[in-house]
């Protein structure tokens, strides 16, 4: 069993040491600085359209140029971490807490996906947190591009938008022909999407928007396909500002003021 996860990385980071992982580096199309790792401009690429979809050319890449049995997406301050509950509640080394390639492909013998575990709102839906924080008409837009070309998707969308709950990060490890089958349906939503919307009037942060609605893609995937998952808690290698989240999610469903920057 060959896994291969990419580490979607903008930045020179320490990584794990783990022969499952793959550092990519992302946009290296537009830039110039090299950090030693794999970079996403090689052999099929998209690496210049990352300033809009972020980690995804690093999915990108992955998808077209490994031939793993499995591949998967994490974020260089953000994994997958081990089931192992006394390792993350008392390791002081942010890094023990990732899980290794040992314990992934045990996972794996019994499940064909590995999802984070999912992120709640409680007092929010997916649309309407969506629609605080950034801007909703994306969502809107997307269904149409759904209901227009994609129809059987329809009703797990409508579905997700409801929930209080998704699998977010644009994390997660699978099957090899199972990232053929949700890649070639992500990459093809996102594509129309931004024919639709377009750039004009949108600054750097609000132009990353193509990557955000992936995010809001997966769960619609998996519950329209009935595809059965196992999930993994997730490990930040940084610590959360939790304050700062917090007020910006309020000033953003209570004052209006989205999104401006990531945390």
């Amino acid at each position: 069993m060959v896994v291969a996860i990419a580490i979607a990385t903008h930045k020179q980071y320490r990584m794990p040491h783990d022969s499952v992982y793959l550092p990519i580096q992302l946009g290296r199309g537009i830039a110039h600085n090299n950090f030693g790792f794999q970079m996403d401009d090689a052999g099929d690429n998209i690496s210049a359209k990352n300033p809009h979809y972020s980690e995804l050319t690093a999915l990108y890449w992955l998808w077209k140029n490994s031939d793993a049995d499995y591949k998967g997406l994490v974020h260089y301050r953000r994994h997958f971490g081990t089931r192992n509950i006394f390792v993350r509640l008392f390791s002081r080394d942010r890094f023990t807490k990732i899980v290794r390639g040992t314990e992934i492909k045990e996972i794996l013998s019994n499940s064909q996906i590995i999802l984070p575990k999912k992120r709640h709102y409680y007092v929010e839906t997916i649309y309407s947190h969506y629609s605080h924080t950034f801007d909703g008409k994306q969502l809107d837009v997307t269904r149409e591009i759904l209901e227009k070309d994609f129809g059987k998707y329809v009703p797990a969308f409508d579905r997700v938008m409801s929930s209080t709950s998704a699998h977010l990060f644009n994390m997660f490890i699978m099957e090899s022909h199972l990232v053929d089958d949700y890649c070639d349906f992500m990459f093809s939503v996102i594509g129309k999407l931004e024919e639709y919307i377009g750039y004009d009037d949108l600054n750097a942060f609000q132009s990353r928007y193509p990557g955000r609605i992936s995010e809001r893609l997966l769960d619609v995937w998996l519950l329209t396909n009935n595809y059965a998952y196992a999930e993994l808690p997730v490990v930040s290698t940084e610590p959360v500002n939790w304050w700062k989240k917090g007020t910006s999610f309020i000033r953003a469903k209570l004052g209006g003021k989205g999104y401006d920057a990531s945390f």
